[in-house]
């Protein structure tokens, strides 16, 4: 089936760029979070009902939040008053990060990491595949990666928020 979709064709030119750059701006609900293992096992890393967001500037900028979507609340109000385990708890089922991001081909988006809830992140870059599918976004690990104990390929689903 034809397709007028650069990043589905393989169309580098800086205008098929552009378009994709222009493409991702906006914000996007995450839908889905699957990471795959060598053997093709499907794991739901975030559970069954992850929730995130992730947001593309036109000044070039992103941030995304995601998290699972039974995550329990603190026991206390404020979070300076919780304990380390709750923190360490609250934490795991979390993934905070943002900086500036660059589509450098028309399938594949950087976002160089300025701020993260995982330290490790800050001033390395993410490599995400980009593929679009009506209102949905998809976004996925370049190369299988040491993901939740294997190496796995991860994709995350977003739907485009209006």
């Amino acid at each position: 089936m034809p397709t007028n979709d650069p990043a589905a064709v393989g169309d580098n030119r800086p205008d098929a760029r552009d378009e994709v750059r222009m493409r991702l701006l906006g914000a996007w609900q995450l839908v889905s979070y699957t990471a795959k293992d060598t053997d093709g096992e499907i794991i739901l890393p975030f559970g069954p009902d992850p929730y995130g967001l992730i947001v593309y500037t036109p000044e070039g900028y992103m941030s995304a939040q995601l998290g699972r979507g039974d995550r329990l609340p603190l026991n206390t109000p404020r979070l300076e008053e919780a304990g380390p385990d709750d923190l360490a708890r609250t934490a795991a089922g979390y993934v905070a990060y943002g900086g500036t991001f660059e589509v450098v081909e028309p399938h594949t988006v950087e976002h160089h990491v300025t701020t993260s809830l995982f330290p490790n992140w800050i001033g390395l870059t993410q490599v995400r595949k980009v593929e679009f599918a009506g209102s949905f976004l998809r976004l996925g690990v370049t190369t299988p990666t040491r993901l939740w104990g294997a190496e796995r390929t991860a994709e995350l689903t977003w739907n485009r928020l209006v």
